[in-house]
Order: C-alpha cells, then sequence, then structure tokens
C-alpha cells in the first residue's frame, strides 16, 4: 500500500496526505486544533474532538520546521528551511503576511506570552525578533552558532535560545542583552523549554540528555539520562509536573520534574521523534516523527 502521512489515535489510523516527516506539532491554546509542519513545505490544521482535517496552508518553498499558536490562538506562525516566518490567520487559513530577513533556514519560531512579539531562530546564527501585529523586525541578537530552539519565559522576560554551539542563551527581551549563559551540555542544543512557573528551563540536546536549570541561577538541578539517541524535543505539562522529551531512539520518555525520574516511555514510532506538545488540558500528548505520523497519546497520569 501507498505511504501516507497519518494520524494515530489510540491505534487508529486517520489518513491525511502524502508521506512526508512532521517535524513540528502545536496544539491552539483551546485545544480543540492541532496544528504540525512537514517535510511536504505545508502546515496542517486538524480538529482533535473528530479527527478531521481542517485545512492545508501551502506557501512555503521548503520544509516547514517550526509553528507555534498566538495566545489568543486567531493566529499560527511558521518557520522554514525556505527563511521565512510566514503568520496566518486560523479561522480561514489565510496568509497574514511573510516575515523575511533570515538568511538561512528557520528552525524555531516562538510568540511572546502577551502575543505582541514573536522570536526566530535560525541557521543564519541569529534571532531575530519581530512585532507580531505588522511583522516590523524589532531586534536581532547574534549568537555564535545556528539556533535550533527558542523559547519565551511565562512572564515574557527571558528569551532562551539552544543553540548549535552546545549551549542555552538567556536573553533578556526588553535591552537584547545576554545575562547568563547555561554551559554543560556536549552536544547541540535541539529545544528549550520553559515550566508554566517560569522557574525552570528544560533543554534537550545531541548529547542524549536533557536538562533542568534554574532560572534565576542558571543552577543545573537534574540530568535526566536514558535515551539512546539525541533529544529534538522537549515539553513540559500544563501543572509543570512533567516533562516529555522526544528522541531519535523513536521514544517519548516522560519524567517527573521534582526527582528527574522516569516515569514511563511512550513506544510505537519507527523513527525519530522530532516534536513533542502537551495539550492545554495536559491528558493528551501529540508526538511528530519521521516515520510519516502524528501521535495522540491519552496519560491520564
Amino acid at each position: 500500500m501507498k505511504q501516507q502521512l497519518v494520524i494515530e489515535v489510540n491505534g487508529t489510523h486517520v489518513r491525511i496526505g502524502p508521506p512526508a516527516p512532521v517535524y513540528s506539532v502545536a496544539f491552539s491554546p483551546d485545544g480543540q486544533t492541532l496544528a504540525f509542519g512537514s517535510y511536504d513545505e505545508t502546515v496542517r490544521l486538524w480538529r482533535v474532538a473528530d479527527s478531521t482535517l481542517l485545512r492545508t496552508l501551502v506557501g512555503h518553498t521548503d520544509s516547514v520546521r517550526s509553528v507555534a499558536f498566538s495566545p489568543n490562538g486567531q493566529t499560527l506562525a511558521s518557520g522554514s528551511r525556505d527563511h521565512t516566518v510566514r503568520l496566518w490567520q486560523v479561522t480561514d487559513g489565510a496568509l497574514l503576511r511573510t516575515l523575511e530577513g533570515h538568511t538561512g533556514p528557520v528552525w524555531s519560531v516562538a510568540f511572546s506570552p502577551d502575543g505582541q512579539a514573536l522570536a526566530s531562530g535560525s541557521y543564519d546564527n541569529t534571532v531575530r525578533l519581530w512585532r507580531a501585529a505588522d511583522g516590523a523586525l524589532l531586534r536581532t541578537l547574534e549568537h555564535t552558532g545556528s539556533v535550533e530552539s527558542v523559547a519565551f519565559s511565562p512572564d515574557g522576560q527571558i528569551l532562551a535560545s539552544g543553540s548549535e554551539n552546545d549551549t542555552v542563551w538567556l536573553w533578556r527581551v526588553t535591552d537584547g542583552t545576554l545575562p547568563r549563559t547555561l554551559e554543560g551540555h556536549t552536544g547541540p542544543v535541539w529545544s528549550v523549554a520553559f515550566s508554566p512557573d517560569g522557574q525552570i528551563l528544560a533543554s534537550g540536546s545531541g548529547d542524549e540528555a536533557v536538562r533542568l536549570w534554574r532560572v534565576a541561577d542558571g543552577a543545573l538541578l537534574h540530568t535526566l539520562e536514558g535515551h539512546t539517541g539525541p533529544v529534538w524535543s522537549v515539553a513540559f505539562s500544563p501543572d509543570g509536573q512533567i516533562l516529555a522529551s522526544g528522541s531519535y531512539d523513536n521514544t517519548v520518555r516522560l519524567w517527573q520534574v521534582s526527582g528527574g525520574t522516569l516515569l514511563r516511555i511512550l513506544e510505537g514510532h519507527t523513527k525519530t521523534v522530532l516534536s513533542v506538545a502537551f495539550s492545554p488540558d495536559g491528558q493528551t500528548l501529540a508526538s511528530g516523527s519521521q516515520d510519516y505520523t502524528v501521535r495522540l497519546w491519552k496519560l491520564g497520569y
């Protein structure tokens, strides 16, 4: 049978398109829609309740590596290997604007908590801050390596960037200064995420480890070991108690944040897990993979 891109829900396959690795998954703030960006240059919006494909967003000219909803759920941002960031209207899929300026692939995008700014991290060694309302470039932050992941703190005061240079940089959003660098990984930092209370930062790396850092002083709290391949994605549960990590070893692992202990291994993907995301209620975890599938896991922890 010809391969297709599928979503698996509780073991049931929903076929939604041609085969393509899924690089990024994100739930809308109300949990009703799942967005995912893939190798086939598209973004798809999928209604969670009844497994319905709502629309396919077409316009990028290379693979879509990152997707993120605005806090109000009205806008979706996508970053691509085509060097651009695109902003889409969620209700009808209309392209609102294209943000140009990066000179390399855009690996990661993230909205600020108030929805007024958008950050993008790129292979061109920069983080760019854009005004979401009109796409104006607010600031360019210079890195010393490809920027693989960006994330805002919940209060919007700090922007974290994970880099190919094995470090995490914490930027002050108001003035673009760099108050702290987190060092310890021995491989590229592919993913960063803040806990919901903003006190902890998680980083996933090519060194096969996840590290948990205290944001206030940069102290290393825990090193989570067990994956047998690079860690491509990390995400906190909405209550901050659980951390999910997706890896080259084809698994998703769930960790207890407070003690750094492994709670569960989710198996089923047959290739690298590139992205993980919790639903807003914390009951479902989405994972996107190079095996052409998106899987929804009912957690019930």
